[in-house]
């Protein structure tokens, strides 16, 4: 089914209060009008509210009120909220804005918009717009939750803990694409959510990776859910930057968004 170009299913291609009749609107509107309509589609879809809200909130209570995380620290509730807020971000990026982005693929809607004033550049924005969107709304959840199970993280670590959860956003959104980029949309649904259940699980994003054996924490320690993991447990408990985590996150990232630059597909 071909959309017009101007109709509402293409917010971002242009804007009569911004632009002159015949006239795309400048990019930056162009992309903010993107970024706000795959925000309001994600979360308006059920599946998505329940992956990016409910499962967090669920994960963050159960690490609260169980012994998983004894002796790691004087707060279960401290210990455990870090790691929820980075999983917050697999689920956006990396699950959810992957699984989107793959049937956007299998429609043809990446195809078409790629050929709007919104071009291929402004659409990846506005999918990045989105994920930080959505990732603004679950923080606020999550930390609200977290404040009231009596969580309370040191000033330092809120302005470090911020920059690093976008960065982590930014490392599973270009892993997301890759994937949905580069294999059929119902295998990239499989990927995607088998990859959030091993990250959430096995990947050192929500449990230490003092919880695992010496040799599976040798191996945590180089994966991207990892590196988020401990960044952000060291930020949000001491107020310090895991240096080595730092640099595996950003070879992540580099990585992922130069691969899904070569090998992405619009088709």
């Amino acid at each position: 089914m071909s959309v017009p170009v101007h109709s509402p299913h293409n917010p971002a291609s242009l804007n009569f209060r911004d632009a002159q009749p015949g006239a795309a609107a400048p990019l930056f509107r162009r992309v903010l009008n993107q970024g706000r309509h795959e925000a309001a589609t994600m979360l308006r879809n059920g599946e998505q509210l329940v992956l990016m809200i409910v499962m967090p909130l669920l994960g963050l209570i159960a690490l609260a009120v169980t012994p998983i995380l004894d002796g790691m620290g004087d707060s279960r509730i401290n210990i455990a909220t870090p790691g929820i807020l980075a999983l917050c971000a697999l689920s956006t990026a990396f699950t959810g804005q992957g699984i989107a982005t793959g049937f956007d693929r299998r429609y043809g809607v990446l195809r078409f918009l790629s050929t709007t004033p919104l071009g291929r550049t402004g659409l990846i924005a506005g999918k990045v717009i989105a994920v930080l969107a959505a990732l603004a709304i679950q923080v606020a959840v999550i930390s609200t939750v977290a404040a009231f199970l009596g969580w309370r993280p040191p000033v330092v670590g809120i302005l470090l803990g911020i920059p690093l959860l976008v960065l982590g956003a930014a490392t599973f959104t270009a892993l997301g694409l890759l994937i949905a980029g580069t294999v059929r949309p119902e295998a990239t649904l499989a990927i995607t959510n088998l990859g959030w259940i091993l990250f959430a699980a096995l990947g050192g994003i929500v449990l230490p990776a003092e919880k695992f054996s010496t040799t599976m924490a040798g191996i945590v320690d180089w994966l991207p859910s990892g590196a988020l993991g401990t960044l952000m447990r060291a930020a949000l408990l001491d107020g310090d930057v895991n240096i080595f985590a730092l640099v595996i996150l950003l070879a992540w990232a580099v990585a992922g968004s130069l691969a899904a630059i070569k090998w992405f597909k619009w088709s």
